[in-house]
């Protein structure tokens, strides 16, 4: 297994008009016990506010900080996502929220456990309201079984892994269950996500389009594994854009999703390929 200590970092960071939050965030990469090699901020058409940000941090920002902006034209997390891995340049990506806050050996707890052949999944805490406005305010997040956060949601972090505990989290990652899929807390060797062209662009509206690149990465052969008692992140509270049934059929991204599971597809055509003005000379040459 690699020590990810020689592997170059780029954090795709996705956001959408919380400026407040996306801060809180980027001081917590700032201060991880292993940086990364990059940040990305992948914009889904936010306002000046957000730009103003970016640009403010990134000149003092411990790394490089990158804003990738696209047009506000509804929810195209793919899209976004996409043209942030595509403009990435390190060998190893790590997908993020921006209402997120994160342990300090976030980054050091992922590449802990990087090894070819898969890819890793990750679980958010998932912060009360009361809780989330203390820490919008600068509060330090509780990574502990006892911080105050929603641990009975079906989406979130089970309280028993609300700590850190590298030896629990090598002994979890081994199991054959990797977690349910969620791409605001994930990690890909890049060239895998290259090799299956990125997100489905095609997938617009909330959900399932990091479901279906899961899928494709596992038709692959790749397979996923579990972060518990490792890299740790407190989701803020906001309301949920997620629609009542998150498995009805009758919703486009489910069908398409159903589609490569069913079929075993591994390439999606509108994808990462279609921003190969932001990609490198060496993508190009693969």
């Amino acid at each position: 297994m690699s020590t990810g200590l020689d592997l170059k970092v780029s954090v795709v960071l996705l956001t959408y008009n919380w400026p407040q939050a996306l801060e809180r965030m980027l001081e917590g990469l700032a201060r991880q016990t292993q940086l990364p090699y990059e940040v990305i901020v992948a914009d889904d058409g936010s306002t000046e506010e957000t730009a103003a940000l970016v640009k403010r941090m990134a000149a003092t920002f411990p790394v490089p900080l990158r804003h990738m902006w696209q047009e506000d034209r509804g929810f195209r997390a793919a899209r976004a996502r996409n043209r942030g891995i595509a403009a990435s340049r390190g060998d190893y990506v790590i997908l993020l929220d921006g209402d997120m806050l994160i342990h300090p050996h976030f980054i050091a707890d992922h590449l802990m456990l990087a090894e070819r052949g898969f890819f890793l999944q990750g679980g958010r805490i998932k912060a009360t309201p009361e809780a989330s406005q203390r820490l919008l305010a600068g509060e330090a997040p509780v990574f502990a079984p006892w911080s105050e956060a929603n641990f009975d949601e079906f989406d979130g972090t089970k309280r028993l892994y609300a700590f850190r505990a590298p030896p629990l989290a090598r002994w979890k990652s081994r199991s054959r269950n990797g977690g349910r899929v969620m791409s605001c807390n994930m990690s890909f060797w890049r060239d895998d996500l290259l090799r299956v062209n990125g997100f489905d662009e095609r997938m617009e509206g909330y959900g399932a389009e990091d479901r279906e690149l899961a899928a494709r990465l596992e038709n692959t052969g790749l397979k996923r594994r579990a972060l518990k008692w490792a890299a740790l992140a407190v989701h803020l509270w906001h309301n949920s854009r997620s629609p009542p049934d998150v498995d009805d059929m009758s919703l486009p991204n489910n069908r398409l999703f159903h589609e490569t599971r069913t079929q075993g597809i591994t390439w999606c055509e509108r994808g990462i390929s279609q921003h190969a003005d932001l990609l490198g000379e060496s993508d190009h040459a693969a």
